[in-house]
This record gives C-alpha cells, sequence and structure tokens, in this order.
C-alpha cells in the first residue's frame, strides 16, 4: 500500500502536518532493533531496507500507524516510530557542531522564548537550535538569524526543510557579521530574546542591547570558562544589562532492567556553559554590586587586579592568618 505525501495546509502551524498519523511516502522512519540500535530511514515505495540479518519493505511500513512493529525477512521485529526532533537533531548532516537537545531545551525555557516573539540568533551553525526557536516562535513569530559562513547557512535551511517540510515561513538566515548585519535587519528596541552561539559574543554587546527591547533576554552558549567569564565581565562593564547568571546542564540516564536500576555508565556531560542577563530600560543603571575589595594580581589583558573573590573564593581575614602564624610560631618553640 502506498500514500502520496500529504501537502502542507495553510492552516496548520508549519511542520505539523505529517506529525501524526499513517507513515507517508518520502517521510523519515526511526526503526529500533531488538538490541536498542537505532537505524533511521526515509520511506520510498518498493524500496528495502537491508542490514546483515535480513531486510525489511518500505512498502509494509508505508500507510501504518506511527508506533507500529515490521519484521523483516529472517524474523527480527523493529519498532517503527516517527523521530523527533531531538532524535532528527542528533542524526542529521551537520557541518558544524550541534546545540546538544538538552541545551536546546534550556535555551527555550531560560530565554523565555513565546509564540510570537522577535528572536535574533547568531551563528546558525547546522540548524538545530534554529528549529527549537521556530517551533517556539511559531509562525506569527520571527526568528532572524545570522551566520558568516554561507555553507554552514546552506546545510542549516536544508535541515530545516528537510525537518519541517517546507521553508519556515517565520525564518530569515542572513550571510554575514551580527554587528554589521543586525541593524539592518531590525529596528533599534524591537527584539525581545537574542541567542549567541558564537565564540566572542561579548563583541556583540553593543549591537545587541541596541536591538533588545527593555526587558529583554539575552542568552549565550559558549564552550569554555574563559569564555564566560569574559562575557559576564563586558555585560557588567556595559552597564544596560541585569547582573548575569551562568549554569550549565549535565543529563545521566538510567539503566531499567528489572531490578537493576542504575545510573548508566555514559552520560551526556559538559556540551557547554549558558550565561544569561536582561536589558535594562533605557537611562537605567543597575544597583550597585556590593563587592569587598582586596588585593590581588593583575589582569594582564585589562590591567585590573585580580582577587580570589573573582574566582569563587572565599576571603581569609588578615586576623585569622595572624593567629594561625602565632599559634604555628607557640608550637615551633615549645
Amino acid at each position: 500500500m502506498t500514500t502520496s505525501p500529504a501537502p502542507h495546509d495553510p492552516a496548520s502551524p508549519t511542520g505539523a502536518t505529517g506529525r501524526r498519523g499513517p507513515f507517508l511516502e518520502g517521510e523519515r522512519v526511526q526503526l529500533t532493533d531488538p538490541k536498542g540500535r537505532l537505524h533511521t530511514i526515509t520511506l520510498g515505495a518498493g524500496k528495502q531496507f537491508h542490514t546483515h540479518r535480513g531486510y525489511l519493505s518500505h512498502d509494509d511500513l508505508i500507510g501504518s500507524p506511527d508506533g507500529s512493529t515490521v519484521t523483516n525477512t529472517a524474523g527480527v521485529e523493529y519498532l517503527a516510530l516517527r523521530p523527533l526532533l531531538s532524535d532528527y537533531v542528533m542524526s542529521m548532516p551537520r557541518g558544524a557542531a550541534v546545540v546538544y537537545p538538552k541545551d536546546a531545551g534550556q535555551i527555550v525555557a531560560f530565554a523565555d522564548v513565546f509564540p510570537g516573539a522577535t528572536v535574533v540568533e547568531a551563528g546558525v551553525g547546522s540548524g538545530a537550535l534554529s528549529m527549537s526557536l521556530l517551533r517556539a516562535v511559531g509562525d506569527h513569530g520571527r526568528v532572524h538569524s545570522f551566520e558568516r559562513r554561507d555553507d554552514f547557512a546552506t546545510i542549516a535551511r536544508a535541515n530545516a526543510r528537510e525537518f519541517f517540510g517546507v521553508d519556515h515561513p517565520a525564518w530569515t538566515v542572513t550571510v554575514g557579521d551580527l554587528v554589521e548585519s543586525l541593524p539592518e535587519a531590525v529596528e533599534p528596541g524591537t527584539v525581545d530574546r537574542v541567542v549567541l552561539d558564537m565564540l566572542a559574543p561579548w563583541e556583540c554587546l553593543e549591537v545587541v542591547a541596541d536591538a533588545l527591547a527593555p526587558g529583554g533576554v539575552l542568552i549565550c552558549y559558549v564552550a569554555t570558562a574563559t569564555q564566560l567569564s569574559r562575557v559576564a565581565e563586558a555585560a557588567r562593564d556595559h552597564g544596560g544589562f541585569t547582573e548575569p547568571e551562568a549554569w550549565e546542564s549535565l543529563v545521566r540516564g538510567w539503566h531499567l532492567e528489572g531490578l537493576a536500576v542504575r545510573p548508566q555508565h555514559r552520560m551526556h556531560g559538559h556540551t557547554g556553559f549558558l550565561i544569561t542577563t536582561r536589558r535594562l530600560a533605557p537611562g537605567v543603571t543597575p544597583p550597585l554590586r556590593k563587592r569587598r575589595p582586596g588585593k590581588g594580581y593583575t589582569d594582564v589583558s585589562t590591567g585590573e587586579a585580580l582577587t580570589p573573590e573573582d574566582f569563587g573564593e572565599r576571603p581569609v581575614s588578615d586576623k585569622k592568618v595572624r593567629r594561625l602564624a602565632r599559634s604555628l610560631d607557640e608550637q615551633s618553640e615549645s
């Protein structure tokens, strides 16, 4: 039995067509074998899926409901499901490293990306985060994505088109530098959220501040602690943002087999840091942070003194040090 691909319904949200109902020709289907191994295929009339243990016909799946099983010629049974967005992201073609689903979910949630929002994203990479943002803003929002490399932008567009079935109407991809291109793409104070996935996001804070509406959220995804520190200090020095907050997420799966319930040996550890801050209203300065000044080393890049507190260490009072030194002297004399 073969079924023609369903045309995109203009009354249906982009990407919703084909997310339910029977499998259609041209759809991607994820097959899971008895050992939990995954295979993703694109259904085609008359085609076959081969492994070293027999083959199965695509025609046996076309027209079947989502969540069906199919048995190949060797008697191996496969579970067939439509891939979720997280499944698709991890298996799609990529030119650049993708933002993992665990981080994309954090970005959408903690940046509070809402339906109808205007979001600016830089850079696009392979389009993984772009698809989550498009899902969140819907057809009536806007996602302005900026990517310096044309080849990355091409891959991202193709991946999104494959997943949604059409070019998403809310998405604009600009090949170019964010600092140069953003003022031409949006009016000042009209952007609700900005997501930066780039090497030096601190270089873009001025143009981002101009684009963000008061209360708008800036969230940056960076790989190293050095980048994290630079973003935080640049946001504080700018004066137009709230005190930044930073975190990372670590996801550990669990093995579930009878009474053998334990953490899996492998986990999704460090992928990146997230740091977020919000735009203050024009002319408003953030409340002065009460920091205890102290002597320390000098940052050669800025010439400013570094203190133990800068690295999260608790300060040690001179009085305590003198008391400890006196105690040690008395012990040595006795």
